[in-house]
């Protein structure tokens, strides 16, 4: 069996953010309003641009307690998929 493709890993997502073009701390707070939105367990999937964005949202999600699934590069783009978790 061959081990070549590691993409089964990867849930799906349940909604999707293009962010790429916003600057900090917008994008975070675009990705915490949207992830409030969503029920416990569902997963957001942000594209974000490389630099401040993918250093600081993926940190800023996971200090207000969501899940950090993956982090995947895209050319100069970043997909990161966060699972929301229960916020109380």
């Amino acid at each position: 069996m061959s081990d070549n493709h590691e993409q089964p890993t990867a849930p799906t997502s349940d909604a999707e953010l293009d962010l790429r073009g916003v600057i900090c701390p917008y994008n975070f707070v675009k990705t915490k309003l949207k992830l409030e939105t969503m029920r416990e367990g569902q997963v957001l999937s942000v594209l974000l641009d490389d630099g401040d964005p993918i250093r600081n949202v993926p940190r800023s999600v996971e200090n207000e307690g969501h899940t950090v699934l993956a982090q995947e590069r895209i050319d100069q783009t970043y997909r990161v998929l966060i699972r929301r978790e229960d916020s109380d």
